[in-house]
């Protein structure tokens, strides 16, 4: 049976403290060494995210019906979508001292996430644990102990600023209607 985090989680959490001067540095200086192998960290974390959590690939019509990883991994499609979501991590991280931008960027993943491509919110919260532990075991000398706890904070900040935006667009949970 597949792993749900968050399932029966309340999704008003308190949001994380803001992130010290430190984290942040820690934050750009790790993503910098992930970044120098963007397509490949990306694909690595979406693959991950589609072999745990089979469920998530039901957003993805072009490889929703894919099983074998390694056929993921040559996926055109996934691909594309993995540059996509490396470089808007890309560019929050490189505007974590521009609150205004980061809150743009979040606003404008979680209205098209919530309206057009109708994700369940619980899945950002997904992605999130998938991220923390791929960069953890593929940047091990970069993602220290300390370093992942800022990556932490980081992810949990963004998982709360995504819900405020679905709360914001009236997002109401699908699964309630499927009964």
């Amino acid at each position: 049976m597949e792993r749900m985090q968050g399932e029966g989680e309340v999704d008003h959490l308190e949001r994380p403290s803001p992130l010290t001067d430190k984290e942040r540095v820690m934050i750009q200086d790790s993503w910098a060494k992930v970044y120098e192998n963007c397509d490949d960290a990306g694909v690595a974390i979406l693959v991950r995210l589609f072999v745990n959590f089979p469920s998530s690939k039901q957003y993805f019509r072009d490889f929703k019906h894919i099983e074998e990883p390694e056929e993921l991994e040559r996926s055109a499609q996934l691909r594309k979508h993995a540059h996509r979501v490396m470089n808007a991590i890309n560019t929050l991280v490189e505007s974590l001292d521009n609150s205004e931008k980061v809150a743009s960027v979040l606003k404008v993943v979680g209205k098209a996430h919530a309206l057009r491509h109708k994700v369940e919110p619980v899945y950002f919260k997904i992605l999130s644990g998938v991220i923390l532990e791929v960069l953890g075991e593929a940047f091990s000398e970069v993602v220290t102990v300390e370093v992942a706890a800022a990556w932490t904070k980081l992810l949990a900040t963004v998982y709360c600023r995504i819900t405020a935006v679905y709360e914001e667009v009236g997002w109401t949970t699908l699964s309630t209607s499927t009964g």
